[in-house]
């Protein structure tokens, strides 16, 4: 399933979850027989079983409506007609991780050294901040002390029921799915930070953007291979292709990375995990004499295989 939060002028109140089918996205609510609008957080709240039971509801839905013209207004909406909003607009934690080596390679050399001895050993990860996310068409705002505003291309996972101190070997099971990933970095504030020891801190917690959809486990079944899925992943700037990876490329996988980040620790339903900048996902690998520092009105744009587009503009 796609799954996305979205607003319509036929609806009022909180932005609502709904199911991508085409040309249409179909109102969770309604699919479920809920008499109240369900939100995202609030339907993985309800745990895979919910997720079950929403992919059975939208097997009838299209069956009962396969050769219509029209479906009922309580029902669904143009997909051209609703505004995209990120998955979960205010997730209650995001950890963004660093497990594409490729990545911590060329940054490091950028910074002078080799790959610290500890990232081979254990997947690490900050915190980003929650409140401060945004979806697809979204602007972006340029923080006015940046000259150095970067993007940074990833996967992430939507965890989808709580779990303490998870195995690697079950960790998968507690996914609901993926989505699209930036991780916008200013890569001046980030660097003082991080020379006291601490951050990145401020160098990250501005903006995080997700979307456009999050894409439930199943649909991407066939493309998990030893863990890691076989995902195209592209970046434009200005519709310029700039970057191109692959999420296979991971050194640590997605079940190592929640094995980690719930180690004496409970992960709830909507909790984001990113993956890192895939290989060669950002302008600090480039080097400002291959492409400058991104300023107002430039348009951002990252694409990977099944998920999706999600594009933002700088302001």
């Amino acid at each position: 399933m796609r799954l996305a939060t979205y607003t319509h002028k036929r609806h009022t109140g909180a932005p609502r979850a709904g199911m991508v089918q085409g040309d249409r996205i179909v109102d969770v609510a309604a699919l479920l027989g809920s008499d109240t609008p369900v939100e995202m957080l609030a339907l993985l709240e309800r745990g895979p079983e919910g997720l079950v039971a929403l992919s059975a509801a939208a097997g009838g839905f299209a069956e009962e409506f396969r050769d219509a013209l029209h479906v009922p207004q309580d029902l669904a909406v143009p997909a051209w007609e609703a505004k995209l909003l990120a998955p979960l607009p205010q997730p209650p934690s995001l950890r963004d991780f660093y497990a594409f080596e490729q990545h911590v390679r060329a940054a490091n050399e950028r910074r002078g050294r080799s790959v610290p001895a500890a990232w081979y050993e254990v997947p690490v990860f900050y915190f980003a901040h929650p409140g401060s996310v945004y979806g697809p068409d979204d602007n972006v705002p340029k923080p006015a002390a940046t000259n150095e505003l970067d993007f940074e291309l990833e996967l992430a996972c939507v965890i989808g029921k709580n779990g303490r101190d998870i195995p690697a070997e079950d960790a998968l099971s507690y996914v609901a799915g993926f989505t699209i990933m930036n991780d916008w970095s200013a890569r001046d504030i980030q660097r003082q930070e991080m020379s006291v020891g601490l951050g990145p801190a401020k160098g990250k917690d501005f903006a995080t953007s997700l979307g456009p959809f999050m894409v439930t486990t199943e649909e991407l079944a066939d493309r998990l291979v030893d863990g890691r899925h076989d995902l195209t992943m592209i970046a434009r700037i200005n519709g310029e292709e700039v970057a191109r990876g692959n999420a296979k490329d991971l050194h640590w996988t997605f079940a190592q990375m929640i094995e980690r980040a719930s180690q004496n620790v409970e992960l709830q339903p909507g909790d984001v995990i990113g993956s890192g900048t895939v290989g060669g996902g950002c302008l600090l690998e480039f080097g400002e004499q291959a492409h400058p520092w991104l300023q107002a009105g430039d348009e951002v744009e990252l694409e990977i295989e099944r998920l999706g587009r999600l594009r933002n503009t700088i302001v």
